[in-house]
């Protein structure tokens, strides 16, 4: 019992006993919700999965940038160390065979960063594509069909993902073969 007082109307308090009913007794009433409650309770719970979905694709087309930042800026100063490395090992007195070593094993280096670039990237295109896929059935089922149109992977070409794919892998195949063309022949 829960004792509480009111006001009368005459300003005269009164004390009145109130009974706390639980929620799990077998006397609390469950509300069934009507139909109209569950279409509302569906589009808001709909509603906020497709801002959720959206959020999710705006941050893996943010996080493509992000690859791309990290693999050049390890890139740049793994390929200055590289070339400060080819500059100046006869005054650091290093020999050749070490030299080409050191060059190889940096370009190794440069290689895995960016095929990790690469396979982040790609790991992110299909997140992209199972959120789309995602968002379409979402706005099948509460807008109408065909609302949004689904992903096509033969669209690949007006993905700005394919042309980062292609910068990186077309820039370690040139750090490569610059180096066993321009670079290792001069180290002796």
């Amino acid at each position: 019992m829960i004792p509480a007082t009111t006001r009368q109307r005459d300003g005269k308090s009164r004390k009145i006993t109130a009974l706390r009913i639980s929620p799990g007794s077998r006397y609390a009433r469950k509300k069934i919700p009507s139909p109209t409650d569950q279409d509302a309770i569906i589009k808001d719970f709909s509603l906020e999965r497709y801002k959720y979905i959206l959020q999710q694709i705006h941050v893996v087309n943010e996080n493509v940038y992000k690859f791309l930042a990290i693999y050049q800026t390890l890139a740049s100063t793994l390929a200055t160390a590289g070339i400060a490395l080819f500059i100046g090992y006869r005054s650091w007195n290093i020999t050749p065979t070490i030299t080409k070593s050191a060059i190889i094993g940096i370009l190794s280096l440069i290689s895995a960063i960016g095929l990790f670039t690469v396979l982040l990237i790609c790991i992110g295109v299909l997140a992209w594509l199972d959120y789309r896929r995602e968002e379409c059935e979402l706005t099948d089922r509460i807008v109408y069909v065909g609302f949004r149109k689904k992903p096509r992977l033969g669209n690949f070409f007006r993905w700005y993902e394919t042309y980062i794919i292609i910068f990186i892998l077309s820039s370690l195949l040139f750090m490569w073969w610059y180096a066993f063309w321009r670079i290792l022949p001069f180290v002796k």
